[in-house]
C-alpha cells in the first residue's frame, strides 16, 4: 500500500494565553481607574470626613502632655535659629484688617478650595479623580496616627508665652479651635497641620494639572500663604507644616502602590465600558477577520475517517497467468 498523509487538528498553533509579569503585585500596581460616580462620591467624602471628625475629637487631649510637647518644639526651633512664629503673630496681629481676614481665611478657605478642586477633578480629570483622591484619604488617614501619637498644643494654648489668639482678640467668627465651639474641636492636635497637607494637596494637583500658567502659580502660592496664615493665627508652628508635608508624601506613595501610577499620569479620561462585538457570520468558524484562510483539517471535511492518498501512489499490478 501507498503512503499515506493525513492532516489532523494538532497542525494548528494556538496562540498563548498572556501572562502578567509579577504575578500578584503586578495586577495590584495595575489597577485602571474607574469613571466617578457622584451619589457614591459624595456619600464617600462625608462619611469619611465625618469619621475623621469623631476619630480626631475622640484621641485624648492629655493636656499636660500637650504641653509638653509644645514646650519641646519651641525650644527645637530657637536651636535651629528658627523660632519666628511670635514675631510674625505679633506683627500681622497689628493690623487689624489683615489678620481678621486671615482668622477667616483659616477657618473657611480649607474646606472651600479643598471641595473645589474635587469637583474640578470630577467634572475636568475623571480617570485622575480617583488617584488624587486616594492621596488626599490616605493623608488624612495618617495624620489622625499622628494626633494619637503625639498631642502637640498650639502656639496660641501655650503656658508662660506671649503669643496672641488671634480669634479670642478680635471676636472673628468660624474657628473651631476657639471661642464656643472650642469643645467640639480637639484642642491639642497640631501636629501634623492638615490645613498644610490638604492646601499643598490642592496645590500640587493645580500645579500638575491646570494648563494656564496663572492657575498653576495661584496653586504653588496657596500653601505658601496657608503657611503664613496658621503662623500669623498661632495656631500651628512651621514644624507642624512639616508633618503636613510628610503626611502627603506618603498619601502620593500610596496612591502609586495602588494604580501603578503618578497621579497625573495616569489618562485625562475614562474610556465608557463597552459590550464585546458580535462575531461576523460572514467569516468562517476559526478565521481572523482580515487574516488567511484556515488551515483545511481532514476530519471536517467529507468522507473524515479514511486516510488521504497521495497522487503518487502506486496502481496496482496485474497477477501474473
Amino acid at each position: 500500500m501507498g503512503e499515506t498523509t493525513v492532516k489532523t487538528s494538532e497542525s494548528r498553533t494556538t496562540p498563548s494565553s498572556p501572562i502578567v509579569a509579577g504575578g500578584g503585585w503586578a495586577r495590584l500596581r495595575a489597577r485602571a481607574p474607574r469613571r466617578p460616580r457622584i451619589w457614591f462620591e459624595v456619600l464617600l467624602i462625608a462619611v469619611s470626613y465625618w469619621i475623621y471628625s469623631l476619630i480626631r475629637n475622640a484621641v485624648p487631649e492629655q493636656k499636660a502632655q500637650a504641653l509638653r510637647n509644645a514646650d519641646w518644639i519651641w525650644q527645637a526651633e530657637h536651636s535651629l535659629g528658627l523660632a519666628f512664629e511670635q514675631t510674625v503673630n505679633h506683627a500681622v496681629n497689628s493690623v487689624t484688617w489683615l489678620i481678621v481676614s486671615m482668622n477667616y481665611y483659616y477657618a473657611t478657605l480649607h474646606f472651600i478650595v479643598t471641595i473645589g478642586v474635587l469637583v474640578w477633578l470630577y467634572r475636568g480629570q475623571p480617570g485622575r479623580y480617583a488617584a488624587f483622591r486616594t492621596v488626599l484619604f490616605a493623608t488624612t488617614g495618617v495624620a489622625l496616627v499622628g494626633y494619637y501619637l503625639y498631642p502637640l498644643a498650639p502656639p496660641r494654648l501655650m503656658s508662660g508665652q506671649s503669643f496672641v489668639d488671634t480669634v479670642l482678640v478680635h471676636h472673628t467668627w468660624g474657628s473651631m479651635a476657639s471661642g464656643n465651639l472650642k469643645n467640639m474641636s480637639n484642642q491639642y492636635a497640631a501636629m501634623p497641620s492638615m490645613h498644610i497637607g490638604w492646601s499643598l494637596w490642592c496645590g500640587v494637583t493645580i500645579f500638575l494639572l491646570a494648563k494656564a500658567p496663572w492657575a498653576r502659580i495661584l496653586g504653588l502660592l496657596y500653601p505658601a500663604a496657608t503657611l503664613v496664615v496658621i503662623v500669623a493665627t498661632a495656631n500651628h508652628f512651621w514644624l507642624d507644616a512639616v508633618g503636613g508635608v510628610i503626611c502627603l508624601a506618603f498619601g502620593f506613595a500610596v496612591s502609586y502602590v495602588w494604580y501603578g501610577s503618578r497621579p497625573h499620569k495616569l489618562p485625562k479620561l475614562v474610556e465608557p465600558a463597552t459590550a464585546p462585538a458580535a462575531p461576523d457570520a460572514s467569516v468562517p468558524q476559526g478565521a481572523v477577520p482580515g487574516g488567511p484562510p484556515p488551515v483545511a483539517v481532514a476530519a471536517d471535511r467529507e468522507g473524515a475517517g479514511e486516510p488521504e492518498e497521495t497522487e503518487d501512489a502506486p496502481e496496482p499490478l496485474s497477477s501474473a497467468r
